[in-house]
């Protein structure tokens, strides 16, 4: 838990009170690669702090192939957030790509706190500015990074990403296939060579 005080303090340093509080809110559950936390079509309910492991959020088409559009290393929040703040169903799968720990937290009494404590309140903000942000700044990456710069800036954020989750769902969060993965990775090799 003292890595996540840590990271929430840099995020909005909660009171001594709504931090006790926020923690009250929170469950530490562990879930097994593969397992979801958000499915298609559900409504969720619960709000997800990531502590270990790598979660994805993904997309599929009619032929069934995926697409990820966002992975999360820790600590960061997950989930479906647009389903959760509409009460709508996702439109997305959430599932763990390893073995994760994660805090869950009931999103309506959070909401509901927030609405009372204006350390939760903005807190919430924060963090939905936050996740605004990183939405953006992945839509650049994809409009005018190439293949070979969005995965030199991955690595960057995660160093250790080929050891973590299958080259294929790198490359599809990328969007890229595996063969153009490994075309890249191969002249990143020859170029330190």
């Amino acid at each position: 838990m003292k890595k996540f005080i840590e990271a929430l303090n840099q995020i909005y340093p909660l009171s001594k009170k709504s931090l006790s509080e926020f923690e009250g809110l929170l469950e530490l559950k562990k879930f097994n690669k593969k397992d979801k936390i958000a499915n298609l079509g559900e409504v969720p309910t619960k709000f997800f702090i990531l502590k270990s492991g790598v979660v994805r959020s993904y997309v599929t088409d009619e032929k069934g192939r995926e697409f990820i559009r966002s992975l999360f290393v820790p600590i960061k929040a997950v989930g479906a957030f647009s389903a959760l703040i509409l009460e709508k169903p996702s439109n997305s799968i959430y599932d763990c790509l390893t073995d994760c720990e994660v805090y869950v937290g009931d999103f309506k009494k959070f909401k509901e706190i927030a609405s009372r404590n204006l350390d939760f309140s903005n807190l919430y903000n924060t963090v939905l500015e936050r996740i605004f942000i990183r939405m953006e700044k992945r839509i650049l990456e994809l409009s005018v990074l190439d293949a070979k710069q969005r995965y030199l800036k991955l690595k960057k954020h995660v160093p250790e990403i080929e050891n973590l989750i299958p080259q294929y769902h790198i490359a599809s969060y990328l969007n890229i296939t595996p063969v153009q993965l490994s075309r890249i990775r191969k002249d990143l090799y020859r170029s330190k060579s």
